[in-house]
């Protein structure tokens, strides 16, 4: 059964998600939830990235595909790529240079937007084990991980983009 997507309207995609504790992070609804969204990015051609707002959880989870870091030039296909999984995710790091880039989101469909967010990033969460992690990056993973804070925070990408625009006919986005 394909995974309920929540569109930008539903309350859950304004709250702020609340912090998953130590001992739930290896539990029986951690995991579901978990498992969920990495099928919801698995089923959705264009995502790369989905926070578990978006699937109806109050929690500060979000899972990233590998795919984010794979060369540009390379013929690989999304589905070939593992997943990152991010709970209590936090800023550590965020560069002064900002780009302005095109985003696009599953629970804002057909709307695409040019958003300014910092080039670069570091960002320290906890892995489905409950093991602290740093991840740093530029480009589409800062991005990305910013635009999935941003919905653990009750914020949607529409909020921050300079230029909107209605995609008719088109796929989904981050």
């Amino acid at each position: 059964m394909k995974i309920k997507i929540i569109q930008k309207g539903n309350k859950v995609l304004r709250e702020i998600a609340k912090e998953v504790s130590l001992e739930n992070i290896k539990s029986a609804e951690a995991r579901n939830t978990i498992k969920k969204m990495k099928q919801a990015i698995f089923e959705n051609e264009e995502a790369v990235a989905i926070a578990a707002p978006q699937i109806g959880k109050s929690s500060r989870i979000f899972v990233i595909s590998e795919y984010v870091f794979a060369p540009k030039n390379e013929e690989k296909k999304k589905n070939d790529f593992g997943y990152i999984v991010f709970i209590n995710p936090k800023i550590l790091k965020k560069s002064r240079e900002k780009k302005i880039l095109t985003e696009g989101c599953l629970s804002v469909e057909n709307i695409y937007g040019a958003a300014s967010r910092a080039d670069k990033i570091k960002v320290e969460a906890c892995d489905e084990n409950g093991k602290k992690f740093i991840k740093s990056g530029a480009g589409l993973f800062s991005q990305v991980i910013q635009h999935e804070i941003d919905h653990l925070d009750g914020v949607l990408f529409t909020d921050k983009a300079i230029i909107l625009e209605k995609m008719v006919n088109s796929q989904k986005g981050i």
